[in-house]
């Protein structure tokens, strides 16, 4: 796998996108009852998610960076991973989706869209080739048996 930019440096280009496209090319505009207590409320989620997948990793003993994934010397499949095969990733997408509550823009859902994309083709496939090639069949099981996002 190569050198690919770090997942928080794709949020926050992606927050940054996300921003200019409120500002500049809003489409339409919302507001309602509770917006704020709804974007915390993702922002909550997101950090559970993200901290709760650290502590999985932590307690198994390896790597974080998923630059690097033949670093890895264990297949979490405890705690978090046994429902996501990606809680980092789906808790920066519900920081996105915070973002996008609180811009109160429609144009910034087109950033989430390619945040998305991004990550399934660029970031987490090559990570799940190297994982298939280190761990064979055991990490097979865990992709049939877990879904990718949630």
């Amino acid at each position: 796998m190569e050198l690919r930019l770090p997942p928080p440096l794709i949020l926050i280009i992606t927050l940054g996108c996300m921003y200019g496209l409120a500002q500049y090319w809003p489409l339409y505009t919302f507001a309602f009852v509770a917006q704020s207590y709804l974007a915390l409320l993702f922002c909550l989620i997101g950090t559970i998610l993200g901290f709760s997948a650290v502590w999985s990793f932590a307690k198994a003993r390896t790597t974080i960076d998923p630059r690097f994934p033949h670093k890895t010397s264990k297949l979490v499949t405890a705690g978090i991973y046994r429902h996501s095969r990606n809680p980092m990733y789906l808790g920066l997408f519900c920081f996105l989706c915070a973002a996008f509550v609180y811009l109160s823009a429609l144009s910034p859902l087109l950033m989430i869209g390619l945040f998305v994309f991004y990550m399934n083709n660029f970031q987490i496939a090559p990570e799940e080739a190297v994982l298939q090639a280190m761990f064979g069949e055991k990490f097979e099981q865990y992709c049939q048996q877990v879904r990718r996002w949630c």
